[in-house]
């Protein structure tokens, strides 16, 4: 009897004990009742029996979601293995890629949007036909154009000749025929009308073509022409003016010239002995009297005038940008598998150096037209890029293919021998004899 009292006792003190414990693990909590209920079959008692089985039934069990990580609610941050095994998924760019619907989407996706801004943008050069990526806008253009004038201003400050010396009312004149021979040249109707302009230029006959400038330039040589030079050079060879313009007349391509219109052109000549002069977008032309110093007839002054116009007329820093950009991609990703030096070395021969040659000959080519018909006589265009070699000293043939510029002596005999020379002879017999064409560009 005092055996059974004991026993009473001892397990009303486990029972107190366990109301303030709960169990964590249900598998436990049914491990522990199965052996207080052989251990209650042991002793013999059924007391012990009912009061483990009262206890076991009044713990509370356990939600067995409340730490599930793979739950209802979140479906999305794991997935169930062909073993039936749930792993949570990868986040960020690397696990979204492993799918090959999103892979696919994002091809697709971005070869429209690649597609729809390489055909947006896409422009045709006037007279070349050449079709070009021009990712900068046009207003964009004109501010940078702008933003570069007036800092250019402040700059030479003092140094600005006024309006009323003579020689910015010179290069004044010379420009405002140069712009005017633009605007006919941009129209698209063949228009003859009295130009009723007067030039000091001699008449041109009937029988002048180029080859009198290229006889000119060989006398100048001792008699002969450069030799190491032919029409099959890679750098200078026009052939792909010919061919673009051909391919533009079959597909009937109209010359992208909605920048140059109401723009504000000024012009400004500053003090300084630099042989130099470039024309802004936005219309903004800059001569140094450096050049003037060197080039003193007019026909040679709009001939520089006539190429840096040209240069506007093309939108070349718009596209020298946009090609830049490009570059620079091309070079982030060479930078991964080469040294940056030859990187850098490469680009600048096959990339850089060649695509700028490539449109100083495009601006030459426009600016003789411009030229032409703006009453000056094309034939001497060749010479002063000659004269311009010599005196920038940059005529050595190593710069056809090391500088941003044809040397001037080929500049000079690729213009002479240029289809493009007999146009430009056209449009000036046309205006020496009192009759302008529009449209040529």
């Amino acid at each position: 009897m005092s055996c059974y009292r004991r026993g009473k006792i001892t397990f009303a003190a486990f029972r107190s004990l366990a109301s303030r414990v709960s169990p964590k693990n249900p598998i436990l909590q049914s491990g522990y009742s199965n052996s207080c209920s052989k251990g209650a079959t042991i002793n013999g008692s059924s007391s012990f029996s009912s009061i483990s089985h009262r206890l076991v039934t009044r713990v509370p069990e356990v939600n067995r979601n409340v730490h599930n990580p793979f739950v209802v609610g979140s479906k999305r941050s794991y997935y169930v293995d062909p073993r039936n095994v749930q792993h949570f998924r990868p986040r960020g760019p690397k696990g979204w890629f492993q799918n090959p619907r999103h892979v696919f989407i994002a091809v697709v996706v971005g070869s429209g949007v690649l597609i729809t801004v390489y055909f947006g943008n896409l422009e045709t050069v006037p007279y070349t036909k050449r079709n070009h990526l021009i990712l900068l806008s046009r207003a964009m253009e004109m501010k940078l154009g702008e933003s570069q004038f007036e800092q250019m201003k402040a700059g030479f400050k003092g140094k600005i000749l006024p309006a009323i010396h003579p020689e910015s009312v010179r290069v004044r004149m010379i420009a405002q025929d140069i712009i005017d021979a633009l605007q006919r040249g941009l129209r698209k109707d063949m228009v003859w009308s009295d130009m009723g302009y007067a030039s000091e230029h001699a008449m041109v006959s009937e029988g002048d073509d180029g080859s009198e400038v290229l006889s000119a330039l060989a006398a100048g040589s001792e008699g002969k022409v450069e030799g190491n030079w032919s029409r099959g050079d890679e750098i200078l060879d026009d052939r792909w003016v010919h061919q673009s313009r051909r391919k533009g007349q079959e597909k009937g391509s109209q010359p992208h010239t909605s920048h140059l219109d109401g723009l504000n052109w000024e012009v400004l000549v500053v003090n300084e002995p630099v042989v130099n002069a470039f024309c802004l977008p936005g219309g903004k032309i800059v001569v140094f009297t450096g050049l003037l110093e060197h080039f003193k007839s007019d026909v040679e002054i709009a001939t520089i005038i006539g190429h840096e116009v040209g240069h506007a007329v093309a939108r070349h820093s718009a596209e020298g940008i946009t090609k830049n950009l490009w570059f620079a991609i091309l070079q982030l990703v060479l930078y991964q598998f080469v040294t940056p030096d030859i990187v850098n070395t490469m680009s600048a021969l096959f990339l850089r150096l060649p695509f700028s040659r490539r449109m100083e000959m495009e601006a030459d080519y426009i600016g003789l037209l411009l030229i032409a018909s703006a009453g000056y006589d094309p034939r001497v265009a060749p010479k002063v890029y000659e004269k311009l070699g010599k005196v920038t000293g940059g005529d050595s043939s190593a710069q056809d293919y090391l500088s941003t510029h044809p040397s001037g002596r080929k500049r000079a005999e690729l213009l002479a021998q240029a289809k493009i020379m007999e146009e430009a002879l056209t449009l000036y017999r046309d205006v020496r004899s009192g009759r302008g064409v529009e449209g040529f560009l």
